[in-house]
């Protein structure tokens, strides 16, 4: 196969849709292709956690938000139930919901925590009395970290 060929099979495959074309004649092979060649992409889909994997984890930080010596026995922790920023007041100028010493009903609201711009109100489940505040205002809060040590009532 000459040059001359050559220039008209890739003026073929040019003023075409094609983007590869192969040819084999009397021994000789040619192989034109067009635009670039598709790269191979894998993906990894992230798998789900077992109970035996997360348990560990929220086991840890709890200890290490909520210290031995100051939870006594009737202590309950508070948890966070999501991922986010945690607010103790319902805006920058106003006062916190709650503060130690105070005796929540069941119901009331005891921070918020903001995820992806939705604000959760986290509420009292039981009636009780706030022992320790664990977290600041602003600071940011993982699942299952304690927000707050209660004492049942």
């Amino acid at each position: 196969m000459d040059i001359k060929d050559l220039k008209s099979l890739i003026k073929m495959v040019t003023e075409t849709d094609i983007t590869e074309f192969k040819l084999e004649v009397a021994g000789e092979k040619v192989c034109i292709r067009r635009g670039k060649t598709p790269e191979a992409v894998n993906y990894v889909l992230p798998q789900p956690m077992t109970p035996q994997q997360v348990m560990p984890a929220v086991q840890e930080k709890e200890s290490v938000t909520k210290p031995a010596a100051l939870a006594s026995e009737k202590s309950q922790a508070i948890t966070s139930p999501i991922v986010g920023t945690l607010y103790r007041a319902p805006a920058p100028d106003a006062p916190p919901y709650v503060e130690v010493g105070q005796i929540v009903e069941k119901g009331q609201v005891l921070c918020i925590v903001e995820a992806m711009k939705l604000m959760n109100e986290i509420e009292a489940e039981f009636r009780c009395r706030i022992t320790k505040i664990c977290k600041e205002n602003a600071q940011p809060v993982e699942y299952g970290e304690t927000l707050f040590l209660v004492e049942p009532l």
